[in-house]
């Protein structure tokens, strides 16, 4: 090496795997973050469905009672008792999943509700099929991730836990 001469300035050359690792992780770490935000829209936007659901049934109850009595057919339940079992379900558990109190039985509840109504209509059109499989996914989700860090299992959690 000629002493007149600096000597080069090296930069370490960064691998292609190592390029693809650092994407990776960072990528991992901002879903990471985002996971909050999308657990609660999708507690919302399901619990807001079968909410709005369980409110019409309780606007016109005869019509209600009427449809699970001639059009639903639900299984191994009497219609009047379908009726008030599915219309509580509606109303109580999107307001657990929501909050996030009970979220995975919430969901779980809710997903019978939904396996329920799907198998019950006769003829279910594809595209409400398709919204039910939809919610189904959701729910599911939901109930094998749990229902995130903006819960309230998560502060009732840690506060039973030091009692």
């Amino acid at each position: 090496m000629n002493p007149s001469r600096p000597a080069p300035i090296y930069r370490p050359v960064r691998s292609l795997t190592a390029r693809v690792h650092a994407l990776w992780g960072w990528t991992d770490t901002l879903l990471d973050a985002l996971q909050p935000l999308a657990s609660l829209l999708a507690r919302l936007y399901v619990a807001q469905v079968f909410f709005a659901s369980g409110l019409t049934k309780l606007r016109d109850w005869g019509t209600t009672v009427a449809l699970f009595t001639d059009e639903y057919a639900v299984p191994l339940l009497p219609p009047e008792l379908a009726a008030v079992l599915g219309t509580a379900g509606e109303l109580v558990l999107p307001v657990l999943l929501v909050l996030g109190l009970g979220g995975r039985f919430a969901a779980l509840g809710l997903g019978v509700v939904n396996g329920v109504a799907a198998i019950s209509l006769p003829e279910l059109a594809p595209a409400a099929l398709q919204q039910h499989i939809t919610w189904g996914v959701l729910l599911a989700a939901l109930a094998v991730f749990g229902c995130g860090r903006w819960a309230a299992d998560v502060p009732l959690r840690a506060w039973l836990s030091r009692r």
